[in-house]
């Protein structure tokens, strides 16, 4: 099974956990197509047939980001507004997505005590993303959860590389599904 990871971050030369989520997945070719955002469409211009068409070619659909103000960067809102259109993601003639496996990486920069009802935050991670799995399940698509790591402005190298680790597991079990 094939599978694509779309990362979405403003600024990934400067990032610690998604660069390296990015370059661990681009050792492998055979794993996973990355598929970057922010360096495709600088300018915030989106092909929507190119995207469409990238999506088709793939079981599997890995959305890539930082949490960023308890939500997505920017441009991943815009992906999902102008790729996922009527007719083709949903509708009476739109099933492009229906039985895809979409899941969600995330980096965070708080701590996971934070996300929890009795930290500062007072909502869940899952909580938080409950739009992205709430579109999943409005294109027929099947949520398969997130892979997340806390703590990314203060991760050790050695809980980062564990991390890593831990993220291409979840790709490589989905490519066996």
């Amino acid at each position: 099974m094939s599978t694509l990871v779309i990362i979405a971050h403003p600024d990934i030369s400067n990032s610690t956990v998604n660069k390296k989520w990015r370059d661990a997945l681009s050792e492998d070719e055979s794993l996973v197509t990355v598929h970057e955002l922010y360096p495709e469409y600088p300018h915030g211009k989106i092909d929507i047939e190119k995207e469409q068409k990238l999506i088709e070619a793939h079981e599997h659909i890995i959305f890539q980001y930082p949490l960023y103000w308890y939500s997505s960067p920017p441009l991943m809102k815009q992906y999902l507004d102008e790729v996922f259109t009527r007719g083709w993601a949903y509708g009476s003639n739109g099933h492009a997505l229906q039985g895809k496996n979409i899941g969600l990486a995330i980096s965070i920069g708080s701590v996971a005590e934070a996300y929890t009802q009795e930290g500062n935050v007072k909502f869940t991670i899952d909580e938080l993303v409950s739009p992205m799995i709430a579109t999943t399940r409005f294109v027929s698509a099947n949520y398969i959860g997130v892979h997340k790591l806390y703590s990314a402005f203060t991760i050790t190298p050695s809980q980062l590389e564990e991390n890593t680790q831990d993220y291409l597991n979840f790709i490589k079990t989905l490519n066996t599904k």
